[in-house]
């Protein structure tokens, strides 16, 4: 056995000096070993070589077993080691999911420009919403549904039976309660994991830069152009991009709006009122039940794009939707110098 293990140091120590990797020479042992059971193997019982190797086939072959369950053993114990030292020598996050909520996710992670990490951007993000009815009712749901982790919805209205028709997150059982309190317990029923803030009042001059300020993104759902002039000069001086969508009748439009990265806001596009009687509201005009149901999942969609980075969003662009025949038209946008909400703003991004 003496001559054997000289042979095995042997083979260790020249490979050691010529600069072998530790792997080849424990390749070259093992192949040594197999070599010498199969010298083993053909030598009879009783053979002068047993006593020269020291031992027979059976006796090598247990030797060769223990010593791979102690390097097994040695190699396990060293990995665990290393993982302990990486893991005390990692910064601890917490993860922002409690316990089961990831796993309503799991269509958005697999998808390459979300995964874990946009997931976890999503919770994370916060988005006002303007208006609680056509348009806001689908893009609260869809945004809830998406993992947006905080939902501010303003709106001083109460649910009435002519909203049914269109405003999806309202119910029978919603009549004659405030908008807000409405939206607020459908997106919980969705999704528990959201955190929602109602604010059951208007949105003003006064309180709209302050509340904006609070919020990643804004989406505007309202219905008029006085407040739609208001949100953009709010989402102006706050430097928040602002999604805003308005329907009328089978027709939709919706773009992004992104001051403080050089886009158009929306007074650029829309610089004054219509005439009275151009553009009449839903109680004038009519809508289309499912129409605000597009736009508003646009709006979500949009929101999602914008919050993540991902792929080509809206901003610099109109997106109108004709339902009625079936198309899609974009329209690219410019600034206007002489915007008097923007025309005074530099791009700082």
């Amino acid at each position: 056995m003496v001559w054997v293990l000289g042979i095995a140091a042997g083979i260790w120590f020249t490979g050691r000096a010529f600069g072998t990797p530790a792997h080849a020479r424990w390749l070259m042992l093992g192949l040594f070993y197999v070599a010498l059971l199969a010298l083993l193997v053909v030598v009879p019982s009783g053979h002068p070589l047993e006593r020269l190797v020291g031992g027979s086939l059976g006796e090598w072959f247990a030797m060769g077993l223990l010593a791979a369950a102690g390097f097994g053993y040695g190699h396990v114990v060293s990995r665990l080691r290393a993982r302990a030292k990486a893991g005390e020598a990692k910064p601890k996050h917490s993860s922002p999911f409690v316990d089961g909520e990831l796993d309503r996710y799991t269509r958005h992670v697999l998808l390459r420009e979300i995964g874990g990490p946009g997931q976890t951007v999503l919770k994370q993000a916060k988005v006002l919403v303007v208006g609680a009815g056509g348009l806001g009712s689908p893009a609260l749901l869809y945004l809830a549904a998406a993992g947006v982790g905080k939902l501010g919805i303003i709106d001083e209205d109460v649910v009435e039976v002519s909203n049914l028709q269109r405003q999806i997150v309202h119910s029978d059982d919603s009549l004659g309660m405030s908008k807000v309190f409405s939206a607020r317990a459908s997106v919980k029923r969705l999704n528990p994991y959201v955190e929602v803030l109602p604010y059951n009042r208007a949105l003003t001059e006064d309180i709209a830069p302050e509340l904006f300020a609070e919020y990643d993104l804004i989406l505007d759902g309202s219905d008029n152009f006085e407040t739609r002039y208001m949100v953009n000069r709010a989402a102006i001086a706050a430097q928040k991009p602002l999604i805003s969508a308005a329907i009328t009748q089978w027709e939709g439009q919706i773009s992004l709006f992104d001051v403080a990265r050089g886009t158009p806001c929306y007074r650029c596009v829309f610089p004054k009122p219509p005439a009275e009687g151009l553009a009449p509201d839903c109680a004038e005009a009519g809508v289309l039940g499912p129409l605000p149901g597009v736009m508003g999942s646009m709006m979500a969609v949009e929101a999602v794009k914008a919050l993540l980075g991902a792929g080509q969003g809206l901003e610099g662009r109109l997106l109108i939707y004709d339902a009625l025949h079936g198309e899609t038209r974009l329209i690219t946008l410019k600034r206007r110098a002489d915007c008097p909400d923007c025309g005074h703003v530099v791009r700082s991004r």
